[in-house]
Formats: C-alpha cells, structure tokens, sequence
C-alpha cells in the first residue's frame, strides 16, 4: 500500500440507470475539513433518490466545486482533497465504482455517523439550532434531507414541528404546515413563502395515487416543494429539481412519441369488497384490494401480452417480454415513481400483497431499487384514495399501457331491475394505439372489469 502527498480531484461518479446529471442539495463538509476514505462528503438529488456521495480519498478538503442546489453533470469535478491519500483504497473504491457494486453509494439520507466535518449553512437561511442539538429525551426522526433543507431555508426548528409521518416521522408536508402556521400568526409575510410546484415523479402519469384500502401505493407529501424568493412582482419563480427535470423529459417524450387513447368502464366492486372482508381476521387482515386487482391485471395481460410489452420503433417492431414486471404508481417524498413487482406474473395473489406492501413502503421513503424503478412492464395507478373518479394517465414510456382506478363508493345501481346501492368504482385504461386497436383494450379492460364484478369465479380460472 502507497500514500502519496498530492491534490486529488473527485468527479461526480456515474449514480447508475442512465443519469447523467444530480443536484447538489447539502454538503456535509466545509472547505478545510479533514475527511476519511469512504466517509460521505455531499448530499445529491438525482432523478430517483437522494443519496450520500462518499470520497474515495482521504486528506483535507481544499475545493467544494459546486454550490448549493446547483445542479452537476456527472464526470464534472465535485471536491478537491490535498493531503494523504492510500492508492490502495482508493483504486478499490474506483474499482467498486466502475462494478456497479452499490458499496459506492450510501444509501437514501443520512446515516448516523456521516459528516464528521463541520456542516455549513444554506446560504442566506435565518438563524436556527443545529439539528443535532436535540434533547435525548425529544428525537427528532427526518429521513429526507430534503425535509431538512426546507426547516432550514424557513428558519424553523425540527424539534417544534409536529410530526405526522410513520412512527413519528416529520415530512414535508409537516414542514409546509409549520410554515403556515407561523405565517398566520405574524402579521406581515414572511419574504420567503414556500410554494409547491406540483410536479409528477419520474415514472408516470399525471395522476396521483393512493389505496382505496391503504394496502398499496399511498398519498404522500407532494412532490417538488421548495422556499423561493420572489422575482418579478406579481410572480414567483420555482426552479424544478433534478427530480422533476427528469419526470418533465420522459412525460414530454410520452406525449410527442405514443399516439394513446383511453377506453374507460364503470365496474360494480361490491362482490370484490365482500370477498376481502370476508378474508380478513383479527389477526390476518388477508390480501387487500390492490392485489386483488394486481391479479386480475396480470390474468388479462397473460391473454393480451401485447399490452405487456415496449415498441422499438428503429426496428418497427413489438418487443413482449417473457416476465410481467408490475408497476405500481406510489406517491413518494421526492414525487410520484412507479417501482415495479418483478416476477409479478408467477405470484398469487397473498404474493402479490406481501410484495406490495414492501415495495409501496420502501418507494415512499425512497427506498425502492434501480432495478425495481426502471423494471417494469405494465403500470397499474390506483389514484383512488385521493376522492378522485377517474384520470387519463399519462403512459409510462417505454411501456404501451397504464390502467388506473377511481375511489369506490357508494352509488345507486341497477340490478335484476330494481335500484340497489352498490360499491362502484370506474376503472379508466391508457394505450398506446401504435401496437393495438380498440378492440384489443377493450378486452383487456372487460376482462379485469369482469373479474372485479364475480372475484370468486375470476380466482377459480387463475
């Protein structure tokens, strides 16, 4: 093993799936710090996560080469280090890099001990506590740095923040509230107001999505929120992170590139409702409605495998894989992703809810795997749990179709003739109309419908 004295300059590393770009969004050590090999020196938002980026080198920090929200093209310097760097350990960290190994990267937020340099302030964030300064006896749970940021830009004490998240988590939209609730009680306004930009996450549509049953994808704090000085009076300027610039291309290239359609049937859910309340136990709540679903959406895929598929348009054909890779819309911290069930073709349907519990819990904190958000093959978006009827959702490209659910009530139906309240429910299909006809989406959309309407007799054929 060697040591050289020498300036070492770190460049952005390759993040995986593609990215080519990350948004600096909180350093975790200032000019003139010491760091260690392998310890976590930046915080980054990329198209999917926010993760910490570690230093291959160890040595004094001489250069933060990127500031604060400024976005970084990868293979662009990132820190400069001068001082005692090991050749060997660094070549391994490089090595690991290039594999693809994930030893790179540290994960989604911020561990417990990272940063043992000093931690700097955004630029022109009002006076506040350190957020580690937290009495033992009131801890303060965050897992977004995103969250952080924003308590800090607005000047607010994580520990005065009533958390709403999972197990006394504080989120952003906790965040939001504080804010507001600051606001209303000064007299003037603040110069800064945070203000949400609503935008979609980088896999679908532009619904939003939630379980009608909270067994699925779930509402969670809106996506792209950040504290912006005005600009020109009357207007305010919000600049898009690296999350929603990634969402805007590939919403964009499903739109100029898929010539979709939309078929839409209102189904009768009530036999569906009885069935999973006829499973449940005290100790078992059973599948939820969302597996159900996801079953019967994989039943007509296996009839209609076009629809499973992506098109090549160089080669003017219809690539079907041989795998049903579920996506599943989840309303996320960074915004609305779409990670998919792998293998979601092979599961039954006690499978398919274990699957989606997991995979919906960890996509909500950032969580879900590079394979699980660029993997899928089929999106399923149930928007219900939002109090909405319907949308037109917008495919998620290179898929060719997206199916979405509306909330199920209660409304007056007819059967056997006679008017009867019923659990109605209206299930809207998106497809693009280069690899199928109407025809071919209509019996895809009758044939979950019917499932929907006689689920027993549907789970016998399967």
């Amino acid at each position: 093993m060697t040591s050289t004295a020498t300036a070492q300059t770190f460049l952005l590393p390759d993040l995986g799936e593609g990215l080519t770009e990350a948004e600096v969004v909180h350093w975790l050590v200032a000019e003139g710090d010491v760091v260690t090999i392998d310890q976590p020196v930046v915080e980054v938002e990329t198209a999917k996560s926010v993760v910490e980026v570690p230093s291959p080198y160890a040595g004094r920090v001489g250069t933060l080469h990127a500031a604060e929200g400024e976005l970084l093209e990868v293979g662009k310097p990132l820190i400069t280090i001068a001082g005692e760097a090991t050749g060997a350990a660094a070549e391994v960290y490089r090595e690991e890099e290039q594999a693809g190994s994930g030893n790179v990267l540290i994960g989604y937020g911020t561990s417990a001990g990272a940063g043992q340099g000093r931690r700097r302030r955004p630029r022109g964030a009002g006076p506040v506590q350190p957020v580690g300064a937290v009495p033992d006896n009131r801890p303060v749970k965050v897992i977004s740095p995103i969250v952080r940021r924003l308590a800090r830009e607005a000047g607010l004490d994580l520990r005065t923040i009533r958390p709403t998240g999972a197990g006394g988590v504080v989120t952003r939209s906790d965040v939001w509230a504080a804010v507001e609730s600051a606001r209303s009680a000064s007299a003037p306004a603040p110069a800064s107001e945070p203000v949400t930009a609503g935008g979609i996450g980088s896999a679908s549509a532009s619904a939003l999505v939630a379980d009608a049953d909270d067994d699925g994808a779930g509402a969670g704090a809106g996506a792209g929120a950040v504290v912006v000085a005005p600009g020109t009076p009357g207007e305010r300027r919000i600049p898009l992170s690296g999350f929603q610039r990634a969402a805007a291309r590939v919403l964009s290239r499903s739109r100029e590139e898929i010539p979709e359609a939309t078929v839409w049937v209102d189904v009768d859910a009530t036999a569906l409702w009885d069935l999973r309340e006829a499973a449940r136990t005290p100790t078992d709540p059973g599948p939820g409605l969302l597996a159900y679903l996801a079953r019967f959406v994989v039943a007509g895929l296996k009839v209609y495998p076009v629809l499973n598929a992506r098109l090549d348009n160089e080669r003017d054909e219809i690539v079907v894989p041989d795998v049903i890779n579920l996506g599943v819309a989840v309303q996320g911290q960074l915004g609305l992703v779409a990670p998919a069930v792998l293998g979601a073709g092979s599961m039954t349907t006690v499978e398919l809810d274990a699957a989606l519990r997991d995979l919906t819990a960890r996509a909500r904190v950032g969580k879900a795997t590079a394979e699980e958000l660029s993997a899928g093959t089929f999106t399923l978006n149930n928007y219900g749990g939002l109090r909405v009827d319907g949308s037109a959702a917008i495919i998620n490209h290179p898929q060719v179709a997206i199916l979405g659910l509306g909330r199920i009530i209660d409304r007056p139906w007819v059967v056997d003739g006679q008017i009867v309240p019923r659990k109605i429910t209206q299930m809207s299909f998106v497809f693009d109309h280069r690899v199928c006809d109407g025809a071919t989406a209509a019996g895809f959309l009758r044939s979950v419908a019917d499932a929907v309407e006689n689920p027993a007799a549907a789970i016998v054929r399967l």
